[in-house]
C-alpha cells in the first residue's frame, strides 16, 4: 500500500522459487463470478506470473513484476483489481472511479479493455471499465467519465488531459493504480505527464509496475511510485528457451532481403501468421508493394494509419483474416528529434515525426510493444532492431503463453554491431537463448533474382510516395466515416480488409506463377506436393500385359467429339439438286 513515509524494505520472489504443487484460480479466494469468467476463458491454471501475483496484490502488496512477454501479465493485475472491486462494492455502493490502469499505447490500451471486459462478463453492472486512450475529443469522452466508470484505462497524456478539464477526479476515490509496459512509459516520451499526473492522486493506494524488462526508467517508476514493494523476477530469461523459440539470424545485403522474403513467403517455406518488422514508413510501403507485385497480400501496420484502422488490423488478423503484417518499429516516436540515419542508402529508423505529407505519426502508437498478436508463428526484422529491448519486444510477439515460435532475423553488415550487443545481452541471461545462423544455400534461388530485380524497379520512391498517400486516404475514409455506420453494423466491419492492392506500381502479371523450372529440385516436393505425387502415380503405375485396356471415359470421349466427326455434305446435294 502506497503510504508516507517510504520504507526502503525490498522483498524478492524468484521463478525458482514456486511451489511443487501450483495454486489454482479457485484457491485464491476469488468472487465466483470472476471465476466464471476465468473458465469461460479456458484458463485451466494460472501462469506462473498471475500464481504469485494474485495473492500478494490481495494481500495489498504494492508489486513490481518483471515476465516476459506472453506471461499473462495483463490478468495478473486485472483480476486482484476486479476482486477489490467487488469486496468494496459489498460495503461502500457509491460509484466512484477506483482503478488507474496507464498504458504507453493506444492499441494496448484498447486490449486492456477488452482483456477486463471478458474478466467481467459476470459481474458488469459492479465493474464498469472505461478506455480513454482513443483519439476522440475530450468533450466525447466527458459524459462516459461523469457516469464515474470504476476502472479507467488510458496513456498517462490523455487522462492527465481530463484531470486538468476536471473531467476525472481521483484524488479522494482512486485505490489502485497500475502502469503496464512501465519500461516503455519514459521511452514514449511520457516521464513529465507521469509526474503532474501524480499530483491528483491520493496519498495512498495501492501500486503495481508490470514490465518486460527493467531499465533504469522502470528503476526511476519504481521509486516515483511504489512504496516498499514486493519485486517479482519471474522467468530466468526475457525470452522462451530454444524448446518453445527457435531464434535464426542470416547475414544478408540490401537486395538479399528481398529475394529473400520473397522465396520464404513465395514458396510458403514460412508457414503461420508472420510479422515482419521492418526500421520506417517509407520501407513498410517499399516491402507491401514489392510483395504486391507477385500477388502476396500483406497488411501495413504504422503510426500513421488511425488508430480505429489499427486495433481493427489487430482484431482481424487474430481472427484468422491475413497471414502477413508489415509492421514499423519507430524509435522516432521515443527520439523526435534524432537526426536520420543512413545505411547503404536506405533511411534507418530515425525519421522525423512529420512526413512531406504532412501526415504526423501518432506519439501513443506501439506494435511491437505489449500489443497481444494471437497465435503469431513467425517473427521477420527485416530490418534489425537498434536496441536489445526493441529485439525482445518484437520476438515477445512470438512463442506466447506455452505456443512455440520462430524469429528470423536479416542482418545486413551495417547492422553486424546491434546483433553482437542482442546476443551479448541474451547469452548473458541464458546460453540457450542465442541466435544460430540460418542455414540457408543462397545459390538455390538465384534464378529468382532477375524477377526480384523486376519486382524492385517497379516500385520506386514516387510509388512508395502515392501508397502512403493512398493508403492514409482509405484509411481515414474506413475510420473517421464509416465509423457511426459499423457501430451500427458490425458484420460489415468484418468485411472490410486492409490487405487489398496498392497497385501504384506497374504489376507485371507474370511475376504471380512461379514457373517449376525455377523452384530448386529439394523443395519441388514441398512446395508443389500435387506435382510430385503426380510423378509418383506415373512412376507406380503398371503396364498392362496383353489383353484389353479399358480407356477412361475422358480420353474416349475425344472420338465422339461431334466436331471433329461431323461431315459436312450439304454442299454435294445443292449441286444435284441444280443439275
Amino acid at each position: 500500500m502506497t503510504s508516507h513515509p517510504r520504507d526502503a524494505h525490498v522483498s524478492v520472489v524468484r521463478g525458482g522459487e514456486m511451489a511443487a504443487d501450483r495454486l489454482q484460480f479457485h484457491e485464491m479466494g476469488l468472487d465466483d463470478r470472476l471465476l466464471k469468467a476465468v473458465a469461460d476463458l479456458g484458463w485451466s491454471q494460472p501462469t506462473l506470473i498471475q500464481e504469485k501475483a494474485i495473492p500478494l496484490a490481495l494481500e495489498g502488496k504494492d508489486l513490481l513484476a518483471r515476465a516476459r512477454t506472453g506471461s499473462g501479465k495483463t490478468a495478473a493485475y486485472a483480476v486482484p483489481v476486479i476482486q477489490r472491486i467487488l469486496t468494496s462494492k459489498q460495503s461502500v455502493r457509491e460509484q466512484d472511479v477506483r482503478a488507474l490502469i496507464l498504458v504507453p499505447t493506444k492499441e494496448l490500451g484498447q486490449q486492456v479493455q477488452t482483456m477486463m471486459r471478458q474478466l467481467t462478463a459476470y459481474c458488469s453492472r459492479d465493474v464498469r471499465v472505461a478506455d480513454i486512450s482513443g483519439k476522440a475529443d475530450l468533450s466525447a469522452q466527458r459524459p462516459i467519465l461523469m457516469e464515474k466508470p470504476d476502472v479507467v484505462v488510458g496513456t498517462p497524456s490523455r487522462v492527465l488531459a481530463h484531470l486538468n478539464a476536471q473531467n476525472l477526479v481521483l484524488h479522494s476515490s482512486l485505490e489502485t493504480l497500475v502502469v503496464d509496459e512501465a519500461d516503455l512509459l519514459f521511452s514514449f516520451g511520457f516521464e513529465a505527464d507521469l509526474k503532474n499526473l501524480l499530483c491528483h492522486l491520493p496519498k495512498i493506494y495501492q501500486s503495481f509496475l508490470m514490465s518486460a524488462t527493467l531499465t533504469e526508467d522502470v528503476q526511476a517508476l519504481k521509486e516515483l511510485l511504489l512504496h516498499n514493494p514486493v519485486i517479482l523476477k519471474l522467468q530466468g530469461s526475457q525470452l522462451p528457451d530454444s524448446n518453445q523459440l527457435q531464434q535464426y539470424s542470416l547475414k544478408c545485403e540490401e537486395e538479399d532481403k528481398f529475394l529473400l522474403i520473397y522465396t520464404l513467403l513465395k514458396l510458403r517455406l514460412v508457414q503461420g501468421k508472420t510479422l515482419v518488422f521492418v526500421g520506417a514508413v517509407d520501407r513498410c510501403y517499399r516491402l507491401k508493394l514489392f510483395l504486391e507485385q507477385f500477388s502476396i497480400p500483406a497488411c501495413v501496420l504504422n503510426s500513421e494509419l488511425p488508430v480505429h484502422s489499427r486495433c481493427h488490423i489487430i482484431t482481424q488478423f487474430n481472427q484468422g483474416f491475413y497471414d502477413y503484417i508489415i509492421a514499423t518499429d519507430e524509435q522516432s516516436l521515443a527520439d523526435p528529434t534524432a537526426a536520420p540515419q543512413t545505411a547503404a542508402g536506405k533511411g534507418k529508423k530515425k525519421k522525423k515525426t512529420t512526413e512531406r505529407g504532412g501526415k504526423s505519426k501518432d506519439k501513443e502508437y506501439g506494435v511491437s510493444r505489449g500489443v497481444d498478436f494471437q497465435n503469431v508463428a513467425n517473427v521477420i526484422n527485416f530490418d534489425f532492431p537498434t536496441t536489445v529491448e526493441s529485439y525482445i519486444h518484437r520476438v515477445g510477439r512470438t512463442a506466447r503463453a506455452d505456443n512455440p515460435g520462430t524469429a528470423l532475423s536479416f542482418i545486413s553488415h551495417t547492422e553486424l554491431a546491434l546483433l553482437s550487443e542482442v546476443e551479448e545481452a541474451l547469452t548473458g541471461e541464458n546460453a540457450d537463448s542465442a541466435l544460430k545462423p540460418y542455414q540457408f544455400k543462397m545459390e538455390e534461388i538465384e534464378g529468382f533474382r532477375y524477377r526480384c530485380r523486376d519486382a524492385m524497379r517497379s516500385v520506386t520512391k514516387q510509388a512508395v510516395r502515392e501508397a502512403r498517400l493512398k493508403e492514409i486516404k482509405q484509411e481515414l475514409l474506413n475510420s473517421e466515416k464509416l465509423k457511426t455506420y459499423f457501430d451500427d453494423n458490425p458484420r460489415d466491419l468484418q468485411l472490410l480488409r486492409h490487405d487489398k492492392d496498392l497497385h501504384p506500381a506497374v504489376v507485371k502479371p507474370h511475376l504471380k506463377n512461379v514457373p517449376e523450372y525455377l523452384i530448386p529440385e529439394t523443395l519441388r516436393g514441398a512446395v508443389n506436393p500435387l506435382l510430385s505425387r503426380r510423378r509418383r502415380k506415373k512412376k507406380d503405375k503398371p503396364k498392362p500385359e496383353g489383353g484389353v485396356v479399358k480407356t477412361s471415359f475422358k480420353k474416349n470421349i475425344q472420338g465422339k467429339n461431334p466436331l471433329k466427326s461431323f461431315r459436312y455434305t450439304g454442299g454435294r446435294n445443292r449441286k444435284g439438286k441444280s443439275s
